[in-house]
């Protein structure tokens, strides 16, 4: 394999192979691989300008029995710290939210063995019945596993009521590396690799807008990593003509602090800024059928992220007014709307505010700045 041979394939917009991109990986400068992503990018995403978002991860419960080994959120039935979040509690947040901007809930939680298809299906109408302009990116691939298996019913049913019910888009949530035998190792109690792809595939065929994402940096091998991308990048081509499919993808790095996955298995995040800005690029080069692909500076930091956007990518995602997963396995960094703008001037771009669906929003006329209290 030559180098050059690879870049000119990537800039033609074709598909390299696993073991092409493990090639480029392990053999191509970093400038020059952000040199072809940064190329790429000006071809995909044309207008040059870093789009981000204002939402809240609200969590629907932290009740859970995946017991995922990365993850300090969950606590398991009966625990006298578990909670089910009612609609009190979802309307003082949403009212928090448009205060501050936002236009979307990210609502998600844990596999909790009692709430079925009838909550969500419930919780989605009461919330839209109130703040029908709320969009609701909600739930993820294990969640509809979860409920599917609850109600012995299938993935395509499930979905197709939760989008009647509000669910505007379905998050990448839970891909992890889309292997099962890494899955067996970190969060056997999730759905396999092969069924998060295939509700993923559902939810393309109705036009539920997607996102892609890749947690690494555990136990996953570099191998494993490049077979992740040409899973996604499969699903993405056999989306139906027309419809959203992956509107990005979203790779970050396992956070570490106090988890099981640590403290037992002795397993630490080693990814150096450099690994993440190569494979920032590297999913650009081998995902050249998802447009959008973001830096995740609330694991990285500001300032690996904005060089990333040297590197390929073109989102900063959201500010995240509350996140409450990630941030108890360690993460530490935060934005505010004025502070991640201000990240992406300094970073020589123009910020640009988006919806889900990459639609730009104007700035609200009205809008605080939150007190970063969590």
């Amino acid at each position: 394999m030559q180098l050059v041979d690879l870049y000119q394939k990537a800039l033609a917009l074709e598909f390299l192979s696993v073991e092409e991109g493990m090639f480029l990986f392990e053999h191509a400068p970093l400038t020059e691989l952000m040199y072809v992503a940064d190329e790429l990018r000006k071809k995909q995403v044309p207008h040059g300008k870093v789009t981000w978002q204002i939402d809240r991860n609200v969590n629907t419960t932290n009740v859970c029995v995946a017991n995922c080994k990365f993850c300090n959120f969950f606590r398991i039935p009966g625990h006298p710290e578990a909670y089910i979040t009612d609609m009190s509690v979802y309307r003082k947040k949403i009212e928090e939210t448009i205060r501050w901007g936002g236009d979307q809930l990210l609502l998600q939680g844990g596999h909790h063995p009692e709430l079925g298809l009838q909550y969500y299906v419930d919780t989605f109408r009461a919330i839209k019945a109130e703040f029908p302009d709320i969009r609701l990116h909600a739930l993820g691939p294990p969640e509809i596993a979860h409920i599917t298996k609850l109600e012995k019913s299938t993935h395509a049913e499930v979905l197709k009521a939760l989008k009647e019910a509000g669910l505007d888009s379905l998050p990448g949530a839970g891909a992890e590396i889309l292997s099962d035998r890494v899955r067996r190792l970190i969060s056997k109690g999730k759905c396999g690799a092969q069924e998060w792809l295939d509700i993923m595939h559902e939810a393309h065929k109705l036009n539920l807008a997607t996102s892609g994402t890749m947690m690494f940096g555990h136990v996953e091998t570099v191998r494993e990593r490049f077979e992740h991308l040409e899973k996604i990048r499969e699903v993405q081509s056999r989306k139906p003509e027309g419809t959203y499919g992956f509107t990005a993808f979203i790779p970050w790095t396992f956070q570490d602090v106090d988890t099981l996955l640590a403290r037992i298995r002795g397993v630490h995040n080693l990814t150096t800024s450099d690994e993440y800005v190569r494979m920032i690029a590297l999913c650009r080069i081998m995902l050249p059928n998802i447009k959008n692909i973001q830096a995740s500076w609330l694991t990285v930091g500001k300032h690996v992220a904005q060089i990333c956007l040297h590197a390929g990518a073109n989102d900063f995602g959201s500010i995240m007014l509350e996140e409450n997963v990630v941030s108890a396995a360690g993460a530490p960094h935060r934005f505010t709307y004025k502070s991640i703008q201000e990240a992406i001037r300094e970073a020589g771009f123009e910020p640009q505010l988006r919806n889900q669906l990459y639609e730009w929003r104007k700035m609200p006329e009205v809008i605080e700045e939150q007190v970063i209290n969590y």
